[in-house]
């Protein structure tokens, strides 16, 4: 017997109601606050002002203006980009999506199919909210037919309410990922699409719709985040007549994912979330969530030191051991060797595909610093850029055919590299051969994982290969997981460009940006914590200047900076004064101490950023630019307890008074600080009074 009463999904305040009685795939009549009980008669007048089921040319408009299907299409009404499109050798590209049996509802699942007999074609769409209010969506389509069925889009979309006038997303470059940009939400498409074939450094983290000033703290927003490293979509689209939509997908080229009979395309999860805590409550659900994962890393982040910006490809065992006595000394916890230590790496133009020690520069293999390192009581990792290759590497020479290309059209080089075709299995064994075998001979901890080019013109045999490769590293990824269980992999992209929750699920950090400078890190990484919580953000301190903008930052600025996030150190320390390693020690010291809460917490933003905890917060406040007035000024800490007493001193930074007074106090009056100049900052600690 079909189910007639509308399906309500609530959790952690958020809601979900899905009118499951029409013929087709079920409708969304809300998304947002949760209404709390509704009762039957409740429940039927929703669907009554949404304008009931779906009407029938004759009858009336198509598409209501209060329920939008989980996959709306023409047949609907639907003038916007259609859920679901394709075409069978150019025919049949409208689908018309009959429900194909019960709908099937768990306690915070809905799952529906539905079915286009004459196209050949099934669709099974799941939409499931999670304790912490995040709904997921993940569709499927069959193809049922007797030949081939080319998919063009399967789109994951929610309904927008009209008080939703405001779309804020992100856009950036190498070494200043994760720029806001904000704008009216009218009518027509704002659309953010990748075809970079990874992330991108100007990906948006999340696309997100608000009521008029939405901010950290206040307004209502809802957000949408596709999680998957390839090509993607994400936009809001607001149509005259029609309800606004918030949604994407995977962006898929003509002719990427072509299914023969019986064959299945699964799109990657959309993740959506809606607060009226504005930014603040969006990215604490989004928090919760990932934390919850199983494969979230648990252990106390480790304190790390990677060797790049020290020694580039100037790799020397005198050298680099003196960096680990260094890095014992200040406390790191984590030694990090980077590229250059396979044959022919002098600088970026040769050896990548290589994957063995330069017995020219390692005669003894790493073995003589990995035990240096271990016996000073650290960790010790790699990097590699697996997916990579140099034409100038015995690898390329020995197997052109394993470049993603088709015939002899390479596509445009770019930092001396080509594309291996991961999606090859010979590929993929071989890399996983080469990978496993230096992960076993000296029991590492840790790989950073890099990838440092797009993926132009990237095909086999003519056909477009993004969705492929894409999967085959994940599949990669995996499988060296499953050998190594301990093992923890970064994903680095030249810095940004693949942070999302695809390849966050295979890893345990990012790195955040290859920028170091930390005037720009405070921007980057507190646009990148929307998403992200902080454990999973890497955070080095850099040299002054900085590498990459050549601006100057006193070492207490960095360090603050490095702070909120999995602290490290990109710096050669051997060039350190001895004022600097005592206060890299008693920084390190700091981080250790405050990890648990730093690592655990929800993130709050106001006159200072700050992560909060039921028990401790850290607050940084921080100045950013040349202040218009040098005074006194008092900031509020947002985000305690009201009625509870806390006792807030300053433990990094500039000079500062403490205080004792009640959350609620410490929100609304705040305490008073110094007046900072540019790049200085002041980190206080927050426990409760006894």
């Amino acid at each position: 017997m079909p189910m007639t009463e509308p399906v309500v999904l609530a959790a952690a305040g958020a809601a979900v109601i899905l009118d499951v009685s029409g013929p087709g795939l079920p409708r969304v009549l809300h998304w947002g606050a949760d209404p709390g009980p509704l009762d039957e008669a409740d429940l039927r007048a929703l669907v009554a002002a949404a304008g009931g089921d779906v009407a029938s040319a004759a009858d009336g408009p198509l598409q209501p203006v209060g329920g939008m299907p989980l996959l709306p299409t023409q047949w609907d009404g639907w003038a916007g980009r259609p859920g679901v499109t394709g075409d069978r050798a150019g025919r049949w590209p409208y689908l018309r999506l009959a429900r194909d049996g019960a709908v099937r509802v768990s306690a915070d699942e809905v799952v529906a199919e539905g079915v286009d007999e004459t196209a050949g074609v099934r669709v099974r769409a799941e939409i499931r909210l999670d304790p912490h209010g995040v709904l997921q969506v993940r569709h499927t389509l069959t193809n049922t037919g007797a030949d081939e069925f080319s998919v063009a889009a399967l789109r994951a979309l929610l309904p927008l309410p009209d008080r939703a006038t405001e779309v804020l997303d992100f856009t950036g470059r190498w070494g200043l990922e994760r720029q806001p940009q904000r704008r009216p939400l009218g009518n027509g498409t704002h659309a953010r699409e990748s075809r970079r074939g990874r992330t991108g450094h100007d990906a948006t983290p999340l696309l997100i719709a608000g009521t008029d000033g939405f901010g950290f703290a206040a307004g209502e927003a809802w957000a949408v985040h596709i999680g998957w490293s390839g090509g993607h979509e994400e936009y809001a689209e607001r149509i005259s007549g029609a309800t606004a939509v918030l949604g994407g997908g995977e962006l898929l080229e003509p002719g990427e994912v072509r299914l023969g009979p019986g064959e299945t395309y699964a799109t990657p999860t959309a993740y959506f979330a809606w607060s009226d805590q504005g930014l603040d409550g969006l990215s604490g659900r989004l928090h919760r969530m990932v934390r919850d994962r199983p494969s979230h890393p648990r252990s106390p982040r480790p304190l790390t030191l990677n060797v790049w910006e020290a020694v580039y490809f100037d790799h020397d065992l005198d050298r680099l051991t003196a960096l680990a006595d260094l890095a014992a000394r200040v406390g790191v916890e984590r030694f990090v060797l980077d590229d250059g230590w396979f044959p022919g790496r002098r600088d970026d133009t040769a050896g990548l595909g290589d994957w063995i020690v330069d017995p020219a520069v390692w005669p003894e293999g790493l073995h003589p610093l990995v035990d240096h390192v271990r016996a000073r009581g650290m960790r010790f990792g790699l990097w590699f850029e697996p997916e990579m290759v140099n034409p100038d590497s015995d690898l390329a020479r020995a197997h052109p055919e394993w470049i993603l290309a088709t015939e002899h059209r390479l596509p445009r080089p770019w930092r001396h590299q080509q594309v291996l075709d991961v999606a090859r299995p010979e590929v993929a064994d071989y890399l996983f051969t080469r990978i496993d075998a230096l992960v076993t001979e000296y029991r590492l901890d840790y790989l950073k994982w890099d990838h440092n080019r797009d993926l132009l013109e990237a095909a086999r045999d003519g056909v477009a290969g993004v969705h492929r490769q894409t999967a085959a590293v994940y599949r990669l990824l995996d499988r060296l997981r499953e050998a190594h269980p301990g093992l923890e992999i970064e994903s680095c992209a030249s810095g940004g460009g693949r942070i999302d929750l695809g390849i966050l699920a295979r890893t345990d950090r990012v790195w955040t940006s290859d920028s170091n400078d930390a005037l720009d890190r405070q921007q980057i990484q507190r646009w990148t914590g929307l998403l992200l919580p902080p454990e999973l953000m890497g955070s080095h301190v850099g040299p002054s200047p900085a590498h990459t903008t050549g601006r100057s930052a006193g070492l207490a600025f960095r360090c603050a900076t490095a702070l909120f996030g999995h602290a490290g150190i990109e710096w050669d320390v051997s060039t350190c004064t001895e004022a600097e390693l005592e206060s890299l020690t008693e920084w390190a010291t700091l981080y250790k101490r405050l990890r648990p809460v730093l690592h655990n917490g929800r993130p709050v933003h106001g006159d200072v950023d700050g992560v909060v905890t039921d028990d401790a917060a850290v607050f940084v406040y921080a100045q950013l630019d040349n202040p218009a007035e040098l005074r006194p000024r008092r900031v509020r800490l947002p985000g305690l307890a009201a009625d509870r007493r806390y006792e807030v001193t300053r433990c990094w930074g500039e000079e500062a008074a403490g205080a004792t007074l009640t959350g609620r106090a410490l929100a609304t009056v705040g305490i008073q600080v110094p007046p900072l100049r540019p790049e200085q900052a002041i980190v206080f600690e927050v426990r409760p009074s006894h």
